[in-house]
């Protein structure tokens, strides 16, 4: 038996509720939960949360000197629409992108890389 459950994914940031409503309308999601420190995203049952970090300085991937610190993995059936559609709601295309025609690397509203992929590790 597990010790522990995966409940959350906490991604540090400036403006909790930008990125918030960023990521529940790309999840399809809804912000469940806000308050001046964090908001909260659920989506399928997990939840994403946007915390406030004062003095947050955003990832500079591919350049190290402000590490990626996590990113995400998305599962989607088109890329050019999930592409599409991520840069309509805020996301901006990364400029290294190492394998466009198996997942494209995208950053979030506050600098996350994510990627966007048809096929994961199943």
């Amino acid at each position: 038996m597990a010790t522990a459950r995966l409940g959350l994914t906490a991604l540090d940031c400036s403006d909790p509720p930008a990125l918030a409503d960023f990521w529940a309308a790309l999840l399809g999601g809804e912000v469940a939960h806000r308050n001046d420190e964090f908001h909260a995203v659920k989506a399928d049952g997990a939840w994403l949360v946007a915390v406030k970090v004062e003095d947050y300085k955003p990832p500079t991937w591919p350049d190290p000197t402000v590490p990626k610190q996590m990113h995400l993995h998305l599962k989607v059936d088109d890329l050019d629409v999930a592409q599409t559609d991520a840069v309509r709601l805020g996301a901006r295309v990364a400029t290294e992108q190492t394998n466009p025609e198996q997942w494209r690397i995208l950053l979030d509203p506050a600098g996350h890389p994510f990627c966007l992929a048809t096929q994961l590790l199943d």
